[in-house]
């Protein structure tokens, strides 16, 4: 990869950070309500809604404002919560964690997963197994997640009682050391199983798609000439080659794997950033919207830059282009 590429790639994200500082800033401006009658509370007269439009800077013009938030954003002051009367910062991180230990395992499972059953179906794509993995896969491609979450909810923990319906652990348990892991681990199941139900469907069927393509390439026929399984011909040589496509997938996914868990934690009440955020919206709180906005929308810029820059270590002809 050359350094020109490099940079290149780099200079780019520029216009995309400045394009998601214009597009969130105008958009909560228009759509999250007046920002002073939130900051000045239930029951506030119209005195108090004047003095905290002008303690935040409203009764500016928009421009100014504009510039203001970004100046302090690009300093890390991602500004105040109005309800919470905290630093957004402060609670983007007390909820960050459980956020990207969700998201993080949902990631590994249908990565894994996903790969395994692209695998096993390019083997033989018109087998009865084949076939029948690719319609479940499209089936539960299609299906919304925050539906899938509350059938989970239902069956599997309210009727069945087979693992926890909600929360990152047992109120009032108090559990340490090991048996807190557990504990946790029972409680991230369902979530993560919705949330990457839909990754794994669409990660089986592009990297099967992308191996059936390549397995007709002169260089897998060669090596079952030479005596290799289908099976050795598929991993050993043409999953090498079928990975750029499922990269781009993997590396794609990855920030929206960020907004799909608004919705996946808000069914599980899970404590993590999609509360945080449908708590905020639901209070008209612009600071935190703003501040989990830029934070999805950064997660998908810097995902994605990390997917071509790792283009250009696979494949240095990209590098050098």
């Amino acid at each position: 990869m050359s350094g020109r590429y490099l940079v290149r790639r780099l200079l780019q994200v520029v216009p995309t950070v400045t394009g998601i500082l214009v597009v969130t800033f105008l958009i909560t401006r228009v759509t999250a309500g007046d920002p002073a009658v939130t900051f000045a509370g239930e029951g506030a007269d119209q005195t108090q809604i004047d003095a905290a439009r002008s303690y935040l800077g409203l009764n500016r013009p928009l421009i100014q404002q504009f510039l203001s938030y970004a100046g302090r954003t690009l300093h890390g002051d991602l500004g105040v919560s109005y309800v919470q009367r905290q630093p957004v910062t402060t609670l983007i991180g007390a909820r960050l964690g459980p956020t990207v230990l969700l998201t993080g395992t949902a990631l590994v499972v249908s990565t894994t997963v996903g790969l395994l059953l692209g695998v096993l179906t390019a083997r033989r794509p018109g087998g009865v197994v084949g076939a029948g993995l690719n319609t479940v896969a499209l089936i539960g491609y299609s299906l919304p997640s925050f539906w899938i979450a509350q059938i989970a909810v239902l069956e599997l923990a309210l009727r069945v009682h087979l693992l926890p319906a909600v929360g990152i652990d047992d109120i009032g348990a108090h559990y340490s050391g090991w048996a807190a892991v557990l504990d946790t681990g029972r409680h991230l199941i369902l979530p993560a199983l919705v949330l990457s139900l839909s990754e794994v469907a669409l990660l089986m069927r592009v990297t099967r798609s992308a191996l059936i393509v390549e397995s007709g390439q002169d260089y897998v026929r060669a090596a079952r000439a030479k005596g290799l399984s289908e099976e050795e011909a598929l991993s050993r040589h043409a999953l090498a080659n079928a990975m750029l496509p499922v990269m781009t997938i993997i590396g794609s996914r990855i920030g929206f794997l960020f907004s799909g868990a608004v919705l996946v934690e808000s069914v599980f009440a899970w404590p993590g950033l999609g509360m945080l955020l449908t708590d905020a919206a639901q209070a008209g709180d612009q600071p935190v919207i703003l501040g989990m906005v830029l934070l999805i929308a950064s997660a998908v810029v810097v995902t994605n830059l990390a997917t071509d820059l790792l283009y250009g270590w696979v494949d240095p002809r990209i590098g050098h282009g």
